[in-house]
């Protein structure tokens, strides 16, 4: 340090310390770390928060769908709701950031279930008890079985019964109570080949969403597979299967409880979806 008299000054004055160079860069450092060392347990709230936040926000939507508040995700999360909203500025962002990543979920569990399972059966039911068990299938967007719904209406196509001998062809197909008889017949390849392919044409409003697009064509997979092998009912779309997932994990307050009956449920449904001339 440095003594730097002033000139002009009354005698007997003392004289002003001016710092050197690294005397005044050590301070800087110094109050640096300080103040590093404040805002660090902030950043570490803060993620700890966001966790619980999100942890919450799994649990309400799961158990009251997502039209539950936010106030009830911020009370799960022991939060209050500013802090909800500092990260999620709106309800639809929060529902948005759990949807993608339930899905993004559901779609690792089918290609895991699809690469790791030779039989195709096995693979369908592996997926199915996965997810039921992870609970993902209850979090996916309404949107993603409007889609598939659409899907499958292009792709199928109401077709008249074989004509009896002595029928003519021309004439619709009747039941007995007079009405015209429709049936559901296998799509065509081409359309099968656009099913496949993730066409936007087929999958129809998830333009915006591809991680969406990508559940339902991995999905699809595990059911043609299943279909073909003859051991899956040849009218189960992957509409029923997104619906078993996401309604098979009834939810009660004894978590013992709740897993006999999940396990229970899937048993008879899968029953339900699998071919008896296939076994």
């Amino acid at each position: 340090m440095r003594i730097q008299g002033i000139h002009g000054s009354r005698a007997g004055a003392a004289p002003t310390a001016v710092p050197t160079v690294a005397e005044s860069q050590a301070t800087a450092h110094a109050t640096a770390t300080a103040a590093a060392r404040r805002t660090a347990p902030l950043r570490v709230d803060a993620q700890r928060n966001l966790e619980h936040v999100l942890r919450a926000a799994r649990e309400v939507f799961g158990e009251l769908g997502y039209g539950a508040p936010m106030e009830d995700v911020a009370r799960r999360a022991r939060v209050g709701v500013g802090t909800v909203y500092r990260r999620f500025p709106s309800k639809d962002v929060l529902v948005r950031r759990i949807a993608e990543e339930e899905t993004a979920r559901l779609t690792e569990q089918a290609r895991a279930a699809l690469g790791q399972e030779e039989e195709p059966w096995s693979a369908l039911s592996r997926f199915l008890r996965t997810s039921v068990a992870s609970g993902a299938g209850r979090l996916l967007p309404p949107r993603i079985l409007r889609a598939e719904s659409r899907a499958e209406s292009a792709l199928r196509v109401p077709q008249q019964r074989t004509s009896a001998p002595g029928e003519s062809a021309e004439a619709p197909a009747r039941t007995e109570g007079g009405q015209p008889e429709l049936r559901l017949v296998e799509r065509a390849p081409a359309a099968a080949a656009t099913a496949e392919g993730g066409s936007s044409a087929v999958y129809d409003g998830l333009d915006d969403d591809p991680g969406a697009a990508e559940l339902l064509q991995v999905v699809g997979q595990l059911v043609e597979r299943a279909r073909a092998a003859g051991e899956l009912r040849p009218d189960v779309t992957v509409g029923d299967v997104l619906l078993v997932i996401a309604t098979a994990a009834p939810s009660l307050p004894d978590a013992a409880q709740q897993a006999a009956a999940s396990t229970r449920l899937l048993d008879i449904l899968l029953e339900g979806l699998r071919s008896h001339t296939g076994r």
